[in-house]
């Protein structure tokens, strides 16, 4: 059944809970998700499959006009200018405002000049705007990054080597207060800046499956394993910075690994529950959770 999305609702879907950029056969898809205050539609990272999953959750896309980037490695942005693309061919001629880091904007001017062909014969052949007209940017900074009549958003940088401009988001519409962790590796202050949240969506390692994960992708050396340690958190710590935050959910996301069958969602609360007796998510794609 096709989902829907009412004018009142509140709730986050996870599209791709995938931790990384690369699939395979009967993988998930990298990381986005769709958060949904009091109706309206704020979009969350960009990665493979992000259109597809916003239509699965009954999105139009002509309704595309808030998205935030958390930082910019492939499956968080990839997906970007194909879905905004697409929204206008499916009938987008309002301003979309994208908040990310420094340098997105050159990713979509250069995506732009990419399909310049197409969107030139659209505008000229189908009566469509300019897309190019349609988009601003704004950067992504430590603070408050976006406020009006019905929505507030900060930022938090986390820590997430080598890249630097790379955040941590809270959205607090007076009613529902939703933190994402972005990537990052284990941040005690994240629990500050998560304080009371009514969901907090943190990213995840499984400890037990990285040896076999390094064993699968076959083409990288310790270097990647030394990336995840030092740039990514394990279960364990997610449920310690939730714990220490006093949030009412926990929300698993941008597992490493989501995709292997020799692991289990027993595994991950097995994880988690010696640092967090909450109730808790163990993404997967399309979960959509009500604040």
């Amino acid at each position: 059944m096709m989902q829907t999305i009412r004018p009142d609702e509140n709730f986050v879907a996870l599209l791709g809970t995938k931790g990384g950029p690369a699939i395979r056969p009967g993988s998930t898809n990298p990381t986005s998700n769709l958060l949904v205050l009091d109706g309206r539609k704020i979009v969350v990272d960009c990665g493979l499959g992000v259109t597809r999953g916003l239509v699965d959750q009954g999105m139009a896309l002509k309704d595309l006009n808030l998205i935030f980037v958390t930082h910019l490695h492939s499956d968080h942005y990839l997906e970007l200018g194909p879905l905004i693309h697409t929204a206008w061919t499916a009938g987008l001629k309002t301003p979309v405002i994208i908040i990310g880091p420094s340098g997105l904007e050159d990713y979509w001017l250069d995506f732009v000049r990419s399909m310049r062909a197409d969107i030139e014969l659209r505008i000229e052949d189908e009566g469509r705007p300019d897309l190019a007209d349609l988009v601003s940017f704004r950067s992504l900074d430590d603070g408050m990054v976006f406020s009006d009549n019905t929505l507030n958003v900060r930022a938090m940088r986390n820590e997430h080597p080598p890249l630097i401009d790379t955040f941590a988001l809270r959205f607090s519409n007076g009613n529902h207060d939703v933190v994402f962790s972005g990537d990052t590796a284990y941040l005690p202050k994240l629990a500050e800046f998560a304080r009371q949240a009514d969901i907090l969506i943190h990213e995840a390692m499984l400890e037990s499956a990285l040896e076999p994960l390094m064993v699968r992708i076959g083409n990288a050396d310790d270097r990647l394993m030394k990336h995840w340690l030092r740039s990514h958190t394990m279960a364990g710590d997610a449920g310690k910075i939730a714990t220490t935050a006093g949030v009412k959910t926990l929300a698993l996301h941008h597992l490493i690994p989501s995709d292997d069958p020799d692991f289990t969602d027993d595994h991950w609360h097995e994880a988690v529950r010696p640092t967090w007796k909450g109730k808790l998510h163990i993404g997967k794609d399309g979960m959509r959770i009500a604040l």
